[in-house]
């Protein structure tokens, strides 16, 4: 009997520690996903306001905003310079 209990005290932990995982997320406004300097493939300016709503953090990750007010990564930007 005390083994079955163990066992279900077990898979409780599992259950809720695996659920608590599923459940964090590492966006920076709960979109979930990430910016990766450099690069604006599948990244939607929308959710990352913290990056695209400040131009000084928006060059830092080589990123500029053109007159028609799409983002290109900056013709100058190499990885691992933050000019």
């Amino acid at each position: 009997m005390l083994t079955k209990t163990k066992i279900a005290l077990a898979t409780a932990l599992i259950i809720g520690t695996a659920s608590a995982a599923l459940a964090n997320d590492s966006g920076e406004n709960n979109q979930g996903g990430f910016v990766m300097p450099g690069s604006l493939d599948g990244v939607n300016p929308v959710y990352h306001p913290g990056i695209f709503g400040n131009p000084a953090v928006a060059k830092s990750y080589g990123f500029e905003k053109s007159r028609d007010g799409t983002w290109h990564v900056r013709s100058d930007w190499h990885w691992g310079t933050r000019r």
